[in-house]
């Protein structure tokens, strides 16, 4: 509890003209909105006011790692779900996530106690329809293929070209990695 605390404070905290993208809301799902004890890992999700085809299912954004950096994201038990703003927060994997903080109305106290009282499923968003489950798993499906092309060409492009081949060979495993994912629920 003590890190999700922190986190939702460095969210709130962050200058609005540092990164090239600015989280509006950070959200909870997982094992931590169960029963209470102890995790090894916090699965939260951080919206940002980027557009869909920006932030498909797995990937990060350019500048995700200085800003998880700089809110100490990166060195604490969290595994971060980027998405964004402009699509909804939940799916197959982030299910019915509970808002920790937002830009709009900020630390949601409410939801901190909840977690901490083991009654998380008080503040936690309702459950899909089947239907509307299936179909924003087709939507993420469908930007997920577009990025993963993308980034296979972006990696074709530098694979020969001096410098570091690694950021683009990340971004590249991060997209296919969701895109597979993706197709094995879709299928």
């Amino acid at each position: 509890m003590h890190h999700l605390g922190e986190l939702a404070e460095k969210c709130a905290e962050l200058p609005t003209s540092f990164f090239r993208f600015q989280v509006v809301e950070l959200w909870v799902f997982g094992d931590l909105l169960d029963v209470p004890r102890d995790v090894d890992m916090i699965d939260v999700a951080l919206v940002v006011d980027l557009p869909v085809d920006e932030v498909p299912w797995r990937s990060e954004p350019v500048g995700a790692e200085h800003w998880a950096n700089s809110t100490r994201l990166s060195r604490n038990p969290f595994a971060a779900h980027w998405r964004s703003a402009g699509a909804p927060v939940w799916n197959h994997r982030i299910e019915r996530p509970a808002l920790v903080w937002s830009a709009a109305g900020g630390i949601a106290e409410e939801t901190l106690v909840a977690v901490s009282d083991g009654t998380g499923e008080l503040v936690r968003q309702a459950a899909p329809s089947p239907d509307e489950l299936r179909k924003r798993v087709e939507e993420e499906l469908e930007v997920s293929l577009a990025a993963l092309r993308r980034a296979q060409q972006t990696y074709t492009d530098h694979r020969w070209a001096p410098g570091k081949l690694t950021p683009h060979a990340d971004a590249l495993w991060r997209v296919s990695g969701g895109y597979l994912e993706l197709l094995d629920v879709v299928n």
